[in-house]
Formats: structure tokens, C-alpha cells, sequence
């Protein structure tokens, strides 16, 4: 590598995270993709009746967003998550389903400073091979971090606003701001520095665009394209990021809308494209994505739902009810298929692509939610890890299978190989 290439490999390393190009790497073509995983919490059950495939494949009505990638995902039936129900605890199914979803265990019902649960797959993997990225992992959400307080019969805020666990007291609190997670992925590290860049209207991009420039010409034809709809792609997230900020800053407090963002879509669409680009250039390969906290009573006027999710989430069974549910999980949906395009369609060095190398779970912890109940629970499995997973089916796991069972065998694919998770009894082996 010459000093002029090997000058401006260091000095735009040094502002933005790089894909891994073979022209500016030569190792890069002849090692494999890192596997990356990452987990998506969609709240308040879903509406079974069109969530649910009725035959042996992977689609039905609320599916139908995902037909193009049928060969991507699978529907995992058959997964429980029984540290969720009651146990003589009460009510408080919505704090138990986020709390027990990704650590299988059981949340101590208390609203004060003594909350236990379990660490969470996502920092178990964390712990064993966090140190080989920037970020050991990135936590997202579009709700406000909650710690303390009580939210839902007796149950700490901590439980519901909180997917990811460090600790068995310590939640990994999550980031609902793009900005600030566009700065922690892509900024320079010095927070005045970076606030002095916004204020002044600076890109990311602006201190390494001459550089790129003069070595654009030095790459061969596949790495041009690849630096070019990276730098794209990055600045795109920029500013939609931007008008967000805009928008919220000319609108009265009491005006400004749910999210970040203008609209519910667009805060959700950022935290996924953050996320892409979090796993493309390397700086994480543990995510996680809260896309509301179970209970949640946001509305969707996007698609005409002026109704509180949760509360029409208690159905009972009036057909009303049910249709509108249908279409807020078909609009969480329609985002996840728009989230699996962005993997699908990034190449990695080796030609293949980001989703050929991804594990995502997306899934809620409560299936139906006028029942409240956890067993057989909605899940979807996408991606390929690396080839170790098939894809394109239905996967029936044995009735009562808990789900942590999923999760010990994702972690094998991750070289990260435990004994047990949570409530946890042994490997999914048919994946």
C-alpha cells in the first residue's frame, strides 16, 4: 500500500467508520464477514389470526410486506417465554413481557431500587466478543429511557422500558435520539468538537471529502461504487437527521410529535438505517431495537389508527378492534421488510451480503394481546448466519419450547457458547 493510500485509509479512519473494501484492504477479500446478530421487540401481541401463517409456509396477511424475501426469514412457532406469566405475582404482563424477553428470566416485582432479572443475550454475546468492535453493542428505541418509577402494577419502569440487561440490576439503557446515535457511530469522539460541526452545519463527511475525492480515482470500478453508496448512505441518515432537528426545533413543546423525527415511520426507518450502518462498517455486531415498550398507547394516524395500541390491544373480540391491530402490526411489518432490503442489498467484501452474515430475531413477548398470554409466541427468525441457518419455512419447535432455547442456538453460530440462558433447557437444533 503506498503512503498516499495508506495516508487517507488513516486519516478518514480516524472521523468515519469504513466498510471493508478489498482495494483499500487486501485482507479484506480473503476473510470471511463477521456474523453480527440483533434483536426487535414489537409490543402488545399481535392479531394471530392474520399474523399467523394458516399452512406449512412462511407468509400470511401480515406478512405480506415480506413476500420478496420469503427465502430470508422463517416464522418459529411453538416458543414460550413462561417467565413471563404471573407465577402468584398479579397483573403486570406488559413489564414482565419486555423484562423476560431476552434474559428469560423472572422479574422481581418491586417498583423500587431493588430490581433483578438476568443478563441478556445480547450482552452475553457482548461480554465474549464486544472487544472486537468500537461499540460492544448498540441499544435502540424510540421511547425515553426509563430507570426508575412504576409502570405497570407494581413493576419498576426499569422492566419495561429496558430489552437489553448487563446485569441482573443493571439495565443497558437504550438511545431513542438518531442523532445521538449517528454521533456515537460516526462523530469524532470529542463532544464540543462535534457540537461545534452542527452548529456550524458541518457534515461528518465535510473533514474527509478531499481525501476521498483524490483517492476515488485510485480504487478499482466495485470499490468506487461501494465508497460512493457508502458515503451516500451515511450522509442520507445525516440529514434526515437534520430535518428532524428542524422541524422540532420551530414547533412549540406541546406541538412536537411522538419521536425524534416528524412522524413514527421516519424515527423508526432512521434507527434501522443506523443500524445497518452500524453492522456494514464494523463498529458493532450486537444490536438490539425497542420499537415501543410493551403497554405502549402510541397512535398510528400514518395509517389511519387513531386508537391507543394498547388499549385496543384488549380486543375482545370485537372485529374493530382486531382490524386495527391487523394493521399496526402490518405497519411494523412493513418497516422490518424495508430494514431486511437495506441488509439484503449491501454488499460485503467478499461480494456477499450484509443479511447473508445477520441473525435477527423480531418478535413480541406477548402474543395475544386480550389474553396476555407468552406461549407460542410471534416470532421471526431472518438472515443467514454466515449459512448456518435455512431459511424460507415454517419451523415448528415441540409445544413449550422456551425461547432461550432459540437464543443458545444463535449464540453457537456467534462463537459464543453458553450452557444455558434464563429458563433456557437445551438447543433449538432444527434451524
Amino acid at each position: 500500500m503506498n503512503p498516499t493510500r495508506r495516508g487517507f485509509i488513516k486519516g478518514i479512519a480516524a472521523t468515519l467508520a469504513l466498510p471493508q473494501l478489498p482495494s483499500l484492504h487486501a485482507a479484506a477479500a480473503r476473510t470471511a464477514p463477521p456474523l453480527r446478530m440483533a434483536y426487535v421487540y414489537a409490543p402488545n401481541g399481535v392479531n394471530l389470526a392474520h399474523w399467523l401463517p394458516s399452512d406449512n409456509s412462511n407468509t400470511s396477511r401480515t406478512l405480506a410486506p415480506l413476500a420478496d424475501l420469503r427465502e430470508h426469514y422463517s416464522v418459529i412457532r411453538g416458543l414460550d417465554h413462561s417467565k413471563a406469566c404471573a407465577d402468584g405475582d398479579g397483573p403486570g404482563d406488559h413489564a414482565r413481557a419486555n423484562a423476560t424477553f431476552l434474559t428469560g428470566a423472572k422479574a422481581r416485582k418491586t417498583q423500587g431500587a431493588d430490581i433483578r432479572l438476568g443478563v441478556s443475550v445480547d450482552q452475553i454475546a457482548a461480554r465474549k466478543i464486544g472487544h472486537l468492535t468500537r461499540l460492544p453493542s448498540l441499544e435502540l428505541s424510540t421511547d425515553p429511557p426509563r430507570r426508575s418509577g412504576n409502570c405497570d402494577s407494581g413493576y419498576s419502569c426499569a422492566y419495561q422500558f429496558n430489552l437489553s440487561w448487563r446485569a441482573e440490576s443493571t439495565p443497558a439503557p437504550a438511545e431513542r435520539d438518531p442523532r445521538l446515535v449517528f454521533e456515537k457511530l460516526f462523530g469524532g469522539g470529542n463532544t464540543q468538537r462535534d457540537a461545534e460541526r452542527r452548529a456550524l452545519r458541518k457534515s461528518v463527511l465535510d473533514s474527509v471529502w478531499d481525501g476521498a475525492k483524490q483517492m476515488h480515482g485510485r480504487l478499482d470500478g466495485e470499490d468506487r461504487a461501494k465508497m460512493d453508496e457508502y458515503l451516500t448512505a451515511v450522509r442520507d441518515v445525516e440529514q434526515r437527521i437534520e430535518t428532524a432537528e428542524k422541524f422540532r426545533s420551530e414547533v412549540p413543546e406541546d406541538l412536537r410529535p411522538n419521536g425524534v423525527p416528524e412522524t413514527y415511520s421516519q424515527h423508526i426507518r432512521a434507527m434501522y438505517d443506523l443500524m445497518t450502518l452500524a453492522f456494514r462498517t464494523d463498529s458493532t455486531r450486537i444490536s438490539t431495537f425497542l420499537l415501543a415498550h410493551d403497554g405502549s398507547n402510541r397512535t398510528f394516524p400514518e395509517i389511519g389508527v387513531a386508537d391507543a395500541h394498547h388499549q385496543i390491544s384488549h380486543h375482545q373480540h370485537k372485529q374493530e378492534n382486531l382490524d386495527k391491530i391487523a394493521l399496526i402490526d402490518k405497519f411494523y411489518i412493513e418497516q422490518f421488510a424495508g430494514f431486511l432490503k437495506s441488509l439484503r442489498d449491501t454488499r460485503e467484501a467478499d461480494g456477499s451480503s450484509l443479511l447473508d452474515h445477520t441473525l435477527i430475531v423480531y418478535g413480541s413477548g406477548i402474543a395475544d394481546g386480550d389474553r396476555h398470554n407468552h406461549d407460542d409466541l410471534p416470532v421471526l427468525l431472518a438472515g443467514h448466519g454466515g449459512g448456518s441457518v435455512r431459511q424460507g419455512r415454517l419451523i415448528q419447535a415441540p409445544t413449550g419450547t422456551p425461547m432461550t432455547n432459540l437464543y443458545l442456538s444463535l449464540l453457537d453460530r456467534m462463537n459464543v457458547p453458553v450452557p444455558r440462558i434464563g429458563d433456557s433447557t437445551g438447543r433449538l437444533e432444527m434451524l
